[in-house]
């Protein structure tokens, strides 16, 4: 969404090492996005992130709560650094062990489309996040993913804004029991638009996330903004939709989930 926005996801659970949180800096419907908060700006959100399918709780995966809030640091208005926390849980759904260690962390260094007065310029986007407290994927597993990205994004007429990139996270963190080796880099794409035509409080996206790990998933969405500083989120999140299962295993991330996330911004 617009750099007015933050996005602080709350996220999915493996069914075998359950180091599944999704703490991101301001983004899309799920990955992050090129924007980046202006200097003393700040946003604070509310997310929910259920499933539409509880029949099996092992194949589900649990539903999420997350309170965070993102803040600009950089006076800079062609450089931006914003730095952000999250508490997250299942509220004890599966006896979820990561729920005694719910903090995390991000960060992201961007510079908007167009800056430095060069017209035409895309805008850049380096960053962190879920950066957890815990970590001993010996014993049960990891929060600390660590997952480094980049971006690139470009608004065109018409069309919207085209943004992609790639990431890299913890080996040891992402593992699987299925995949406990190579599932810690992926790409990252998505589209988003104001809907002018229709509302200039409506937005729109589409985003994907590979990687055969909990964080990989193909999400759609949107917001409505009902004031300045409230704007509402909805959005429909598919974990790994080309993931190829065999012999009952499970797809990493869990059954499909929607989402509902509420911005409140300062």
């Amino acid at each position: 969404m617009k750099s007015v926005r933050s996005m602080i996801l709350a996220a999915a659970l493996t069914l075998s090492f359950a180091s599944a949180a999704l703490a991101t800096p301001t983004g899309q419907i799920w990955i992050p996005s090129p924007d980046a908060k202006g200097f003393k700006d700040a946003t604070v959100n509310l997310t929910y992130t259920g499933r539409f399918s509880q029949k099996s709780a092992a194949d589900a995966g649990a539903s999420s709560y997350d309170v965070g809030a993102v803040v600009g640091v950089l006076p800079f208005e062609n450089l931006k650094l914003e730095i952000g926390v999250d508490y997250l849980t299942s509220n004890l759904q599966q006896d979820a062990w990561f729920d005694n260690h719910p903090i995390y962390f991000n960060a992201k260094l961007a510079t908007p489309e167009d800056a430095f007065g060069i017209k035409g310029m895309p805008a850049f986007a380096v960053g962190i996040y879920n950066m957890g407290t815990y970590d001993k994927p010996e014993v049960n597993g990891s929060t600390r993913q660590n997952i480094a990205y980049g971006l690139v994004g470009k608004t065109f007429p018409v069309i919207g804004r085209l943004s992609a990139g790639g990431y890299i996270g913890s080996e040891r963190a992402l593992a699987t029991q299925e995949n406990p080796k190579n599932n810690n880099t992926g790409v990252m794409a998505s589209w988003d638009r104001s809907m002018t035509e229709i509302s200039d409080k409506l937005w729109l996206a589409v985003d994907y996330m590979s990687g055969n790990n909990a964080n990989g998933a193909l999400s759609v969405g949107g917001s409505w903004t009902f004031t300045k500083n409230v704007t509402l989120a909805l959005g429909v999140i598919t974990f790994n939709p080309f993931y190829k299962t065999s012999n009952g295993e499970a797809i990493p991330g869990g059954k499909p989930a929607f989402t509902t996330q509420l911005y409140v911004n300062f």
